[in-house]
């Protein structure tokens, strides 16, 4: 892989590294304890609340899995070990890497 394609890629990474940061911040709230005052809301209504409570906290935690495997390319750039598949040592594909960018196996490799 040449250095303006990873340049690029490096781009496209931070990028999203970025926008997983905000997406995270937004999601604060929505992680926070669920109040249950049974004056204000009724049962069926804070069981929502806690069931909203839980698809964020399992978004925040696909956020940081998919943060660490970004961070891990990043890793992996700067240690000129990007863009080789772990398992054969082969080139992965620039587009395939374009599409996702933590790609750490070929196609043959991950699909066999």
């Amino acid at each position: 892989m040449n250095e303006s394609a990873q340049a690029a890629l490096k781009l496209q990474i931070t990028a999203r590294l970025k926008a997983l940061a905000a997406e995270d911040t937004l999601g604060e709230k929505a992680r926070g304890v669920v109040e249950l005052d049974q004056q204000m809301v009724g049962r069926l209504s804070r069981m929502d609340a806690l069931q909203m409570q839980a698809m964020a906290r399992a978004q925040a935690a696909r956020r940081a899995v998919e943060a660490q495997r970004l961070q891990s390319a990043l890793a992996r750039m700067d240690a000129k070990e990007y863009g080789y598949c772990e398992n054969c040592g082969e080139d992965i594909a620039p587009k395939r890497l374009q599409l996702y960018p933590a790609a750490l196996k070929c196609m043959s490799c991950a699909s066999g």
